[in-house]
């Protein structure tokens, strides 16, 4: 069994190696294990007692000397409903606590800042904001959507995202690039209304507002997106929009 799989629900990979090497040593004692295990011995006793807090090793007494065991591997899904159990809780507070921050954050001064997100993963992250700020019935406009180009997985990001939107009733008003026409992921139609941009006013630029909010990202090679929360700047956007959307 690879290690790194318990690694995975929590344990150090010292733990990890000597909780495997005991299910196949059967009681034995430290000797063995730091052999079985390359643990150096100095450090098995310590991580010994930190398996046994958790329940995942027991210990006897031969001649003296102490000897460990491995406990039932059922204690290993015991730890991981204990680690659910206690995320929830966490989550809960964390849910408890945001409405506060967000009263903090609404009596800051108002300052027209731009807010740099770096990387495809963050582009992906204020899509998702989106979802969460929306409420069923309200729409956002984007303006110059496209794929780009080697971006691996955003298609089938938007298939996603798109879905959720639809599931969450959010509605969408697109100006998408000419080039994507007949080419979009079948997702983004749904609860949207769309029109293509002539060719003379493409570019690798994508606009998205609503609100209060305008995101402008460039897919490059190294994307970057400006965050701009200001109402004029929105309003400025969404005249250009409407525009061009007469002229689409």
């Amino acid at each position: 069994m690879d290690p790194k799989l318990l690694e995975d629900i929590g344990l150090t990979e010292g733990e990890a190696k000597i909780y495997l090497s005991l299910t196949v040593l059967g009681t034995v004692s430290t000797g063995p294990i730091a052999l079985k295990s390359g643990v150096s011995l100095s450090k098995v006793y310590k991580i010994l007692e930190r398996l046994e807090k958790k329940g995942l090793v027991g210990h006897v007494i031969i001649n003296k000397t102490r000897n460990f065991k491995a406990m039932d591997p059922r204690r290993i899904i015991e730890l991981l409903e204990l680690k659910e159990k206690e995320l929830s809780e966490k989550k809960k507070k964390v849910k408890e606590l945001i409405p506060q921050i967000n009263l903090q954050r609404k009596l800051l001064p108002v300052k027209n800042e731009a807010i740099v997100y770096d990387g495809t993963k963050a582009i992906m992250n204020f899509y998702n904001g989106i979802l969460t700020e929306l409420k069923a019935g309200e729409s956002y406009y984007v303006l110059g959507a496209s794929y780009g180009e080697d971006f691996p997985g955003l298609r089938e990001f938007f298939q996603n995202y798109h879905t959720r939107r639809a599931k969450k009733k959010i509605k969408m008003k697109m100006l998408a690039n000419i080039e994507t026409k007949d080419n979009l992921e079948k997702a983004t139609y749904l609860n949207s209304k769309i029109k293509f941009l002539p060719k003379f006013l493409v570019t690798n630029m994508i606009v998205i507002f609503y609100k209060n909010k305008t995101f402008i990202y460039f897919l490059t090679t190294n994307p970057k997106g400006f965050l701009i929360e200001n109402k004029d700047v929105q309003d400025s956007f969404k005249i250009y929009f409407e525009t061009f959307w007469k002229m689409s």
